[in-house]
């Protein structure tokens, strides 16, 4: 799991600095290290430990919801953020933080809020006014989009000119989520919230690469272009989000890039045939090196590392079955080793199904 920006040298002199017990000082020093190598789990168990002895710390509360934020845990980040920040309100860090949880997890007038007081304390921060900025662009638009709903699906949309796509969108939406759900054997708890978009507010708001289609970061957000002309393309689209979406609800964390973005690619539709001449023409890219998200990839190499993982995640479907993949998935999220799991679920080793792929 990659290392938060902001875990920097500086910030873990500013944690190690007048703790309050020699235990504390210890579990702290380790917990700061947990987080320096992006082990979140050993982070997070050091953390409530440094808790347990001094629990008026407010930097430990701060690397606690640094841990669970790198975890997907979000409401328990937030809990740890506030607790921080309500023992040291000059705790910048965690102010930032909590203003991005905030907008993860839907709250975007609670992280506007937040970012604005990190704005009146530093005016002159470019970065943080640009957040500001983008986030309440997305709240206007949000607040003057109209909606339509279903048992499984809130679709937001701008005005009457896009009612027949919205409700065009909910159809497929719902063939997704009968078709991949009783494939995994498994169906989301709550209902999944949707935003189409136009291109240019699609990119303002999800800052994706050029190359991508929609975006899944606890809303399904796609932009429209013309998809009325192509409704495949967005059956496709949505059903690969919707897929990252039910993914989700299994595995909050540490589900690797190629898993992830493999099985959305593989359920989106069973036509694989462009992967496959596309890994024909290079060589598949190893499982073990597509550990982290695509997005930093050009075009090319994005396509190659789709490719690659789509293919194996049909492979692992067709060896395992979607039951088996869906509680690896549950494995992962509850903080399982993935060798383990993998060989538990799969009965096979991680290795061996490796090979296989890269050979295909």
């Amino acid at each position: 799991m990659t290392p938060l920006p902001w875990c920097t040298a500086a910030l873990f002199a500013l944690g190690l600095a007048g703790q309050g017990t020699p235990q504390a000082a210890i579990a702290e020093s380790a917990a700061w290290d947990a987080l320096a190598s992006g082990r979140s789990a050993a982070a997070a168990e050091a953390f409530r430990q440094a808790l347990e002895s001094d629990p008026t710390n407010a930097r430990s509360w701060l690397g606690a919801g640094m841990a669970a934020a790198l975890e997907r845990r979000d409401d328990a980040a937030r809990t740890a953020l506030e607790r921080a920040l309500a023992l040291d309100p000059r705790l910048t860090r965690a102010r930032a933080l909590l203003g991005q949880v905030l907008r993860r997890s839907g709250d975007l007038t609670g992280a506007i809020r937040t970012y604005e007081q990190l704005l009146a304390e530093a005016p002159d921060d470019r970065e943080i006014q640009a957040t500001v900025e983008r986030w309440r662009r997305e709240a206007d638009l949000r607040d003057r989009m109209d909606q339509t709903v279903d048992a499984h699906f809130t679709v937001k949309f701008e005005g009457p000119a896009q009612a027949e796509l919205a409700t065009r969108a909910l159809e497929s939406l719902d063939r997704a989520y009968w078709r991949i759900g009783q494939l995994l054997e498994t169906f989301p708890v709550d209902p999944i919230p949707v935003v189409l978009y136009t291109t240019e507010q699609f990119r303002d708001i999800t800052r994706s690469p050029s190359w991508a289609a929609g975006a899944y970061d606890g809303t399904i957000r796609v932009p429209i272009r013309g998809a009325l002309d192509h409704p495949d393309e967005l059956d496709r689209v949505l059903a690969h989000e919707f897929a990252h979406a039910l993914i989700r609800s299994l595995a909050a964390r540490n589900v690797p890039a190629w898993l992830n973005e493999g099985l959305a690619t593989a359920l989106e539709s069973p036509d694989l045939s462009w992967a496959e001449t596309r890994v024909a023409s290079s060589p598949p890219v190893p499982l073990h090196v597509l550990q982290r998200g695509f997005g930093n990839l050009s075009g090319g190499a994005a396509a190659l590392a789709y490719a690659t993982s789509a293919i194996a995640a049909r492979r692992l479907l067709q060896t395992a079955g979607g039951y088996a993949v869906a509680n690896l998935l549950r494995d992962l999220g509850s903080g399982a080793d993935f060798r383990a799991a993998f060989l538990h679920r799969v009965n096979r080793s991680f290795d061996d199904f490796e090979r296989d792929v890269s050979v295909y």
